[in-house]
């Protein structure tokens, strides 16, 4: 069971991608054109990623270089929101928070090393540690630009420059776990994931869907806390570039 391409969807589609871009403009959100585009280009790349996918799924070498593509654009996409001036450490922590919940899930057998498995495991974690990384880098830059006085205090006391910014800046950075804390504690009360709903719709069993669930929620958890944990401490040794300027 699932949903069916038809006109009807179509028409549907388009007017709840419109209903949004006319709820921002009116309500002064700001990004009326970009729910239009974003929600053109997400039909764009979905219709040609589910192609692709089709084509490299049972092909391990190009499963390999599909992921590197995510991993790519995951780690550019959550550079550039960091910090325009120095993206690029965004991909150490983007790689810290997939790689390694990715190593034990496929590596102690939890999850089957099949490209239909390890494609989607991999996107979920990818796109979680880009949202981590994103917000905290944000959020710890801003936290120094604000505080600048504080961070100049604690030099002053004796701190090294990065436990001084780490002690500023740690706090709110860390408010980048939220969503995924939420999302767990509330998981099967508040929410249905896209795992477990795709897997019910697919035919299977409601408790092999939860533990499906389980398995990506957990993990995830534990991919965006070392992203967290990793874009803090660059931050705080100024990878992303100065912290005494106003944010852009």
């Amino acid at each position: 069971m699932g949903l069916t391409l038809t006109p009807t969807l179509v028409v549907v589609v388009v007017l709840l991608a419109v209903g949004g871009a006319v709820v921002a403009r009116l309500g002064g959100l700001g990004h009326a054109r970009a729910v239009l585009t974003a929600s053109l280009r997400a039909a764009v790349q979905l219709g040609v990623v589910s192609l692709v996918i089709a084509w490299v799924i049972g092909t391990p070498p190009a499963i390999a270089a599909f992921l590197l593509v995510m991993y790519g654009v995951a780690a550019v996409t959550a550079g550039r929101r960091v910090s325009k001036e120095r993206p690029w450490p965004a991909a150490i922590p983007v790689a810290a928070g997939t790689f390694p919940v990715l190593a034990a899930l496929f590596g102690t057998g939890v999850a089957p090393m099949r490209g239909v498995t390890v494609i989607p495991i991999a996107g979920i974690l990818l796109g979680g540690c880009l949202t981590a990384t994103a917000l905290s880098g944000r959020r710890a830059l801003d936290e120094l630009r604000q505080r600048r006085g504080e961070v100049e205090a604690a030099l002053s006391l004796g701190f090294l420059d990065r436990d001084a910014n780490l002690e500023i800046c740690r706090p709110a950075a860390a408010q980048a776990l939220i969503p995924a804390l939420d999302q767990t504690r509330t998981v099967g009360l508040v929410t249905l994931p896209g795992a477990f709903v795709g897997m019910l719709l697919g035919g299977a069993q409601p408790l092999e869907a939860g533990v499906v669930q389980l398995v990506v929620l957990v993990s995830l958890l534990a991919a965006e806390s070392i992203a967290v944990l990793v874009t803090v401490e660059l931050v705080a040794r100024g990878r992303f570039g100065r912290t005494d300027t106003p944010a852009s």
